[in-house]
């Protein structure tokens, strides 16, 4: 198993939850909640998965920045296999679509999309909510090879489970690939930063903080007894930990 971050930037957040990438030069000067957004691509022998697909940031030359870093891994887009989606924040979806005059297309173009549809009927019964980006939802949705997900927990192949956990999100899914007696452990925005694990909060953002908190410890006690990788989608100075 390759793991390989594929990291945008690191950036402020509002609360109308605009990004502002983060310099030297801005980055004590910005106010807002700081993070990375950092989506990771695994291959496995059977699959080149990405997990979750960023804010589909550009660089100075206007060119998506995940491309780029699949461009220098000798990766072409149309080799990703399977799209994972924990919720659909903006900031977790932005980067599934290509913009252009003639409309859009779907990044990874032979990927199987997995969303779970009742996280998808939470985002549309809130409308007005910043955290969403309606425009890319609706266009997320009209995409082909989208697989609806309804199941609480369940195999997607031998390689790739998932479970249905809610915290951040009512609906929020992770998922956990394991090949060659590796394991990969991705819990988005319940587990995003190695200080999550290090001070047991329950964090107001969170739809259910209380219930997160108590997700988080137990990911950490069978993270320690099985060894997992954590991926860690918005830490600004790790991109995993392993136990």
């Amino acid at each position: 198993m390759k793991i390989i971050p594929l990291k945008e930037g690191n950036f402020a957040t509002s609360k109308t939850k605009d990004f502002t990438l983060l310099t030297e030069e801005n980055f004590n000067k910005i106010e807002g909640i700081k993070m990375s957004v950092q989506p990771f691509l695994i291959i496995t022998e059977n699959d080149y998965i990405i997990l979750d697909a960023g804010i589909g940031w550009k660089n100075e030359d206007g060119k998506s920045v995940i491309s780029e870093i699949l461009k220098n891994e000798n990766i072409n887009p149309d080799k990703i296999t399977k799209v994972l989606l924990s919720h659909l924040h903006k900031d977790h979806i932005e980067g599934i679509i290509i913009r252009s005059e003639n409309g859009f297309e779907a990044s990874f173009p032979n990927a199987e999309i997995y969303i779970q549809k009742r996280e998808l009927d939470f985002a549309l019964e809130n409308r007005g909510n910043p955290s969403f980006d309606f425009d890319t939802l609706e266009k997320l949705i009209l995409l082909p090879n989208i697989i609806w997900m309804n199941e609480d927990k369940g195999q997607i192949n031998p390689e790739i489970s998932f479970e249905v956990v809610g915290g951040h999100t009512p609906f929020m899914q992770v998922f956990w690939i394991t090949e060659n007696e590796e394991t990969v452990f991705y819990g988005a925005d319940n587990l995003p930063q190695e200080s999550y694990v290090k001070y047991h909060v329950a964090y107001k953002s969170d739809y259910n903080g209380r219930k997160t908190m108590e997700l988080r410890q137990e990911w950490q006690k069978q993270a320690e007894e099985k060894h997992w990788k954590v991926l860690l989608y918005h830490d600004i100075d790790k991109t995993i930990l392993q136990f």
